[in-house]
């Protein structure tokens, strides 16, 4: 059944602040452009909310609306981290709402081009953060959008090394994999095997539980019955490595098999203090929706933007180290 359930809607309403200009793109107002006296309105489309990641990156983007003061941000969430139809019906949405500017961190690299490109044919301008576009899928729609997000494979790979140095070379490991098809799934396996041949690991198993704290509990379970001797695991996001937890628990496998994971949410603090997580990566969710943001207003203003806008990642252990 299709899933077109969005979760939450805000409106943000403030005052004061600018941009400075950079290239001017060719005039002309749309539909979706302010009107003189009148706020920008700005939608923020994320993925699931029942994800902290998101829950902190929408509170954050909450809070930089509010400071800045010049815009009106509608930011909504969808039911799950693979409702892609629930993010083509939000993007829809607000092109229907004539919004000046949409911002939005895809459910799925390719799925949402159609309709990002109908939205900036209606003279919506789009701003791509957390999740990479697929680069020919953009060129093939004609579409140029700018990214503002981190280098998501040397964050993994990084909190893979911190893995390979707790279990030393031979360590047997298997991986969770994040959504098929989203570009950030794809970046941060990379890290990880990237991680798994510089530290000398071996990776028995790898499989996708769609960045869902329930699904991969079921698939490590699964691995640690298939795999009795696995040491450490690899989850691409800390919602999978909070399942990943619940399972090793229930196997009776607690502090024996060791994982390395990304995001830095607040539930994956305890595990972080007690060793049982050995390393995640902030990659600042907040401030990606508050670059993203800031180019809207920029491109609104008649700026012409491209590229990567290349963010933060901090690699997060129990010692707090970088």
């Amino acid at each position: 059944m299709a899933r077109r359930t969005l979760l939450i809607g805000l409106t943000v309403f403030s005052l004061a602040a600018s941009s400075a200009a950079c290239g001017r793109e060719g005039g002309g107002s749309s539909g979706g452009q302010p009107k003189a006296g009148e706020k920008a309105k700005v939608c923020l489309v994320m993925k699931s909310l029942a994800n902290d990641f998101f829950q902190q990156m929408r509170d954050g983007a909450v809070a930089h609306a509010n400071k800045r003061g010049d815009l009106e941000l509608d930011a909504v969430g969808t039911q799950n981290e693979t409702d892609i139809d629930g993010q083509v019906a939000a993007v829809e949405k607000c092109v229907t709402q004539r919004v000046s500017a949409i911002v939005i961190a895809p459910a799925d690299s390719r799925a949402l081009i159609a309709p990002l490109k109908r939205a900036s044919d209606a003279g919506v301008k789009v701003v791509n953060i957390d999740v990479k576009l697929d680069d020919d899928a953009l060129k093939g729609a004609g579409l140029q959008v700018p990214f503002v997000g981190p280098d998501n494979r040397e964050g993994a790979r990084q909190s893979g090394v911190e893995l390979a140095k707790k279990l030393g070379r031979g360590g047997k490991v298997v991986m969770l994999e994040g959504n098929p098809g989203a570009a950030n799934a794809e970046q941060r396996a990379q890290g990880f095997k990237d991680a798994v041949t510089q530290g000398g690991l071996t990776l028995l198993d790898s499989k996708t539980a769609h960045w869902e704290t329930d699904e991969a509990h079921t698939i490590t379970g699964n691995m640690l019955t298939a795999h009795p001797d696995v040491q450490g695991l690899l989850a691409a996001n800390d919602a999978m490595a909070l399942g990943a937890l619940k399972a090793i628990q229930d196997a009776h496998k607690t502090g024996k098999v060791k994982i390395a994971a990304f995001d830095n949410i607040p539930a994956i603090q305890p595990s972080l203090k007690d060793g049982s997580v050995v390393a995640t990566v902030d990659q600042y969710g907040s401030t990606q929706a508050a670059v993203g943001i800031d180019y809207a207003m920029r491109m609104i203003k008649g700026e012409r933007i491209t590229g990567w806008q290349k963010t933060q990642v901090k690699l997060i252990t129990a010692a707090g180290q970088s």
